[in-house]
């Protein structure tokens, strides 16, 4: 649901995006602008306030806690430690259902350990993937396509919150309501909506402490603990996607190309053993608020694969054949979104 670099695999709730970190369909066009959404100069400026509080308290804030993330009637729970000393960040992200994996980030850098299988994944990330780190920090283009306003007061985890709205302004992203803490504007609670206002998922703290005094044993990686474990390299290199022969001419309002990397596997693939040579071209898309994913590797013959559409909360997967590829779109977005994408991208040799 937040935001990360997201990866077609099949995910069983969409709080693997956490740990997947170390790592449906509205199909209408595109709406004009309508004046009852037109923002003041006034309304816009306090938006962008709102937008840097959010952005600044999820980067520059300690906090630890456990927080739920769900859809439909699935839910998951995790561990979170993020401690910041003006120069690094650390993190720890511990799973409390399914497999345990716990994930140890500082700064770019994310150890990834499956303690059933005896490995440790190791994983460069550049983007800050979790919640609460939802924006991105793009506020200008933010507020070109949503709007953003104070809708009322509310308490998550015993902390006072404001309630935020930001609403799209057309049919190609989702509308967010967002519980933001009083006196630091840490988001305590997030809820992506669909047009009628239908929640197709959410994540919220169940209890946060904000600025605990930073106990950085407990975010770095045990090195004794490990001792023994298979240690598994998941390379992600940069990449230029015109000298890989591809492009996207043309992308949706609001959405621009953040980088492109060539992968291997993500996490859970590289634990099991899965992985190799990076042969993935991964092409990464933001309007500052959501990412696409866009994905190309080559078909294979005996791959036993099927053009879908698949819908996880509010994730969509768009998957098809193009020639000798296999193009996989994939983000928190309306399924019109992802068909934009895979119908502009071309092969260019």
């Amino acid at each position: 649901m937040f935001m990360r670099v997201l990866l077609p695999r099949s995910r069983a709730v969409p709080a693997n995006r956490l740990m997947a970190w170390v790592c449906s369909g509205l199909m209408l066009a595109a709406a004009p602008l309508s004046p009852a959404w037109a923002q003041t100069e006034a309304e816009a400026a306090e938006a962008r306030n709102w937008l840097l509080r959010l952005h600044d308290a999820a980067h520059n804030r300690s906090f630890e806690g456990t927080f739920v993330i769900g859809s439909g009637n699935r839910s998951t729970s995790l561990r979170v430690a993020h401690y910041c000393d003006g120069r690094n960040q650390y993190e720890r992200i511990e799973s409390l259902d399914g497999e345990q994996r716990i994930a140890f980030r500082q700064n770019d850098v994310v150890q990834t350990v499956w303690p059933e299988r005896r490995t440790v994944v190791v994983e460069q990330k550049r983007e800050g993937n979790a919640f609460p780190q939802l924006l991105k920090g793009h506020e200008d283009r933010i507020v070109e396509f949503y709007d953003l306003a104070r809708v009322g007061g509310d308490r998550v985890a015993g902390l006072e919150a404001d309630v935020l709205r930001l609403n799209p302004r057309d049919a190609y992203r989702y509308g967010w309501r967002l519980w933001a803490e009083k006196s630091t504007g840490l988001l305590l609670r997030a809820e992506v909506l669909a047009g009628n206002n239908q929640i197709l998922e959410w994540s919220s703290f169940s209890n946060v402490v904000i600025g605990p005094r930073p106990s950085l044993d407990s975010v770095q990686l045990p090195r004794a603990k490990v001792e023994g474990f298979r240690v598994v390299q998941s390379p992600v290199l940069p990449a230029d996607m015109a000298r890989e022969g591809w492009a996207i001419a043309e992308t949706p309002p609001g959405f621009r190309f953040v980088r492109a990397v060539k992968r291997s596997a993500i996490a859970a693939d590289a634990a099991r053993g899965q992985g190799g040579e990076p042969r993935v071209l991964q092409a990464i898309y933001s309007d500052g608020v959501t990412f696409v994913s866009v994905f190309v590797e080559p078909y294979g013959e005996n791959a036993q694969r099927k053009e879908l559409l698949m819908t996880l909360g509010a994730t969509h997967t768009l998957t098809r054949r193009q020639g000798d590829w296999w193009i996989t779109v994939v983000g928190d977005v309306p399924a019109v979104t992802l068909r934009w994408f895979a119908s502009r991208l071309q092969r260019e040799d």
